[in-house]
């Protein structure tokens, strides 16, 4: 549970508008954070406090200059075109960001992350941006590192998503480190988005269209959630969809983006979360319900999910729902 969430006041939530800005993830901010029942507030802002060029036939008019960066506990930079993508930052753009407070969250949707790079805040941090741009980030910004299959990072103080409905998904993570997954999980019903999504940016990335056949290996993966207890193996899940293991890891990586077996560890960690958050079960009986073999392999596979042991992660998000 994060200092914002346990203050229990408004947290006040900044948007960086700039030109060429994609208004559908200019918007993203203020509609779910919007959604969570007044716990913050957001206000959207320009370099300058003029209206912005947007990526459509439109211009964007904003209520606020620069100045309230300096009010914010949470700045989130709106992703722009590529064309408008900044080599380096000019003064303006350079001065209001100097206006952000040290410890203001940081946040970039999608091509802003250039815009952090550029003003050194990714130095040395793991970082995300669209799948298009990875190449170009890598060699303008070779002191990030990045990481082309995600759907965010979140690398403490500062956070970074890729392309464009990423920036849902990040923004209900930091709901639910605010304030626990009852509320990020209400947001998401409001919003008719998931919770959670399956896979990372991977699966988007341009590639070869699987060759013809039984088109889809959805359905196995909606039989294996509702068998995630189960000892799941490759042959298992190639079985049920009614292929060979070879062509069943290779269309399940082009829908998915991850093998079967990196798959099953993601589902059946994020099983093993909600069950923290929801229930008192012991650790053991968390890992047999989700299918791990014991709690060990459960705290190892969730410190390397998420850094915390499954103890830590119950305190923070249990503690988040009771307040």
């Amino acid at each position: 549970m994060s200092e914002r969430g346990a203050s229990g006041r408004t947290e006040r939530v900044v948007v960086l508008a700039l030109d060429g800005v994609y208004p559908f993830e200019l918007g993203i901010p203020s509609r779910i954070f919007g959604a969570a029942d007044g716990h913050y507030q957001v206000l959207t802002g320009s370099v300058d406090g003029r209206p912005v060029r947007s990526n459509a036939d439109f211009t964007i008019g904003v209520q606020h200059g620069p100045e309230i960066l300096a009010t914010a506990d949470t700045v989130v930079v709106a992703s722009m075109a590529t064309a408008y993508i900044p080599t380096e930052l000019s003064p303006e753009l350079a001065a209001a960001l100097a206006l952000i407070r040290p410890d203001a969250r940081i946040v970039s949707i999608c091509t802003a992350a250039f815009v952090l790079a550029a003003a050194g805040l990714l130095d040395g941090r793991r970082a995300t941006t669209h799948w298009q741009v990875t190449e170009a980030f890598r060699r303008m910004y070779p002191r990030v590192d990045v990481d082309p299959d995600v759907l965010f990072v979140d690398d403490g103080r500062v956070l970074t998503s890729a392309g464009a409905a990423s920036g849902v998904d990040v923004c209900l993570h930091i709901v639910r480190t605010d304030h626990g997954s009852e509320l990020a999980n209400a947001v998401a019903r409001r919003c008719v988005v998931p919770p959670f999504r399956d896979g990372g940016q991977a699966q988007y990335i341009e590639q070869p269209v699987p060759e013809s056949g039984p088109a889809s290996t959805a359905a196995t993966r909606a039989w294996a959630l509702e068998h995630l207890g189960e000892p799941l193996t490759l042959s298992d899940l190639a079985r049920h969809a009614r292929m060979s293991r070879r062509t069943f890891a290779r269309r399940f990586g082009d829908e998915v983006g991850l093998s079967p077996g990196r798959w099953l560890i993601q589902q059946r960690v994020a099983r093993a979360r909600h069950l923290l958050e929801s229930t008192d079960l012991p650790v053991d009986q968390i890992a047999a319900q989700v299918g791990f073999a014991t709690g060990a392999s459960l705290r190892q596979h969730l410190h390397a999910a998420i850094g915390v042991s499954p103890q830590a992660y119950r305190r923070t998000f249990q503690a988040a729902t009771v307040r």
